[in-house]
């Protein structure tokens, strides 16, 4: 029971802190300058005709 409860303990402090720190920079690298283009570009990939 006591690996349990370190894993318990791990996952709610730093486990929680790596997932809202890879979730702030998925936002951040969606923001980035020029990602607006390039997922306009990667939206129309479906449509085009090769």
């Amino acid at each position: 029971m006591e690996i349990y409860t370190a894993l318990r303990a791990f996952a709610d402090s730093w486990a929680l802190l790596a997932m809202t720190l890879f979730f702030i920079g998925v936002v951040l690298f969606t923001l980035r300058p020029g990602a607006k283009a390039l997922a306009k570009d990667a939206a129309q990939i479906p449509l085009k005709e090769d």
